[in-house]
């Protein structure tokens, strides 16, 4: 690999499982989702308890999440890839054969929680505003995964960021050849194959009939490496949890918190994802089309509010997370 190749590219050996002896093995990817989630949850309980909302309703609200998170992010995937489970129906209930949606699962905690906090009395976006740092904050983390097994790579590419390959199994639809340092995809219902080396890759047409594979055509796209997504993603999550941090530490009109997440993450989906090679509905994949509903659906809300200036409720400042160690502040003592 030249020195030029070197300093425009980053890479690394992809790791598929965390092996304990010869019998038990662990995904990076679902460990780090697992991660993120337990942290985001005990940071929502944190900023939540500090704006009075009552721990039971903090308990069912991450519950909630969980169950509505595993439910949608599977369901949506399934959904916008009903074609390859379509022969066998069953398998959509196979999780642990991969294949979630994370907008998915964000819609499937939102859709979840809009019905169980009414059980309390809180407001939608009393709960939203307390959970989107933390949310930003568990997408973040949970990307960290994604970069560990090789998941969601792009088109090739050869710009400062390409990512390049460095041995290891990646995550499906990839097929490597460990020893040869070499990998392929089939992409977007097999009319695209993708090929990965440690010294490039590339992109290829593919001539389809009667849904068998012909041969290969004309070369679309070739780089040094390849987008890796998953990294923009985990970059850009970590840039939002910073915004929001900072942005909640004042009192906000309630609603604005939530508006700010959804409608920069909405974007950053939006322009992530042509930078992929996944099915399309027309111009757009599935994830751009939620993500676009999703950012016009913040553009009218927000501009209804400023048109009406109706005043709404006002969120408090975000509370002080103090550490386990720190010590109590002291009670002031009464004056006669």
């Amino acid at each position: 690999m030249s020195a030029a190749v070197v300093l425009a590219s980053v890479g690394w050996p992809v790791l598929d499982r965390f092996r304990i002896g010869s019998t038990f093995a662990i995904s990076p990817h679902g460990l780090f989702i697992a991660l993120g989630f337990m942290i985001g949850a005990w940071l929502f309980g944190r900023i939540a308890a500090g704006r009075g909302i009552d721990e039971r309703a903090i308990n069912s609200v991450v519950l909630w999440s969980l169950i509505g998170a595993i439910i949608g992010a599977r369901f949506f995937y399934v959904l916008a890839h009903w074609s390859e489970f379509a022969p066998k129906p069953i398998e959509t209930i196979y999780i642990w054969k991969g294949g979630i949606s994370l907008l998915g699962g964000i819609a499937g905690a939102t859709i979840a929680n809009a019905i169980n906090i009414r059980r309390f009395g809180l407001r939608f976006f009393q709960v939203a505003d307390a959970l989107v740092a933390p949310l930003a904050l568990g997408i973040a983390i949970g990307r960290i995964g994604d970069l560990i097994i090789g998941d969601h790579l792009g088109k090739p590419t050869s710009w400062l960021l390409a990512w390049t390959y460095h041995g290891g199994t990646l995550a499906p639809p990839w097929t490597c050849q460990v020893g040869a340092l070499s990998c392929t995809a089939d992409l977007q219902n097999g009319t695209y194959k993708e090929f990965i080396t440690d010294t490039g890759a590339k992109l290829q047409q593919v001539t389809v009939v009667n849904g068998v594979q012909q041969k290969l055509g004309a070369v679309v796209e070739q780089g040094v490496g390849v987008h890796q997504t998953a990294m923009y993603d985990m970059i850009l999550a970590w840039i939002l949890f910073a915004i929001l941090w900072s942005f909640i530490k004042r009192p906000r009109r309630e609603g604005v918190a939530t508006l700010l997440f959804a409608g920069y993450y909405g974007c950053c989906r939006l322009l992530e994802d042509f930078l992929r090679i996944d099915k399309r509905f027309g111009p757009l994949t599935g994830s751009q089309w939620t993500a676009l509903g999703v950012v016009i659906l913040v553009v009218i809300v927000w501009g209804i509010w400023a048109i009406t200036k109706r005043p709404g409720p006002t969120t408090p400042p975000r509370p002080r997370i103090r550490r386990s160690r720190d010590a109590p502040e002291p009670e002031p003592t009464p004056t006669a």
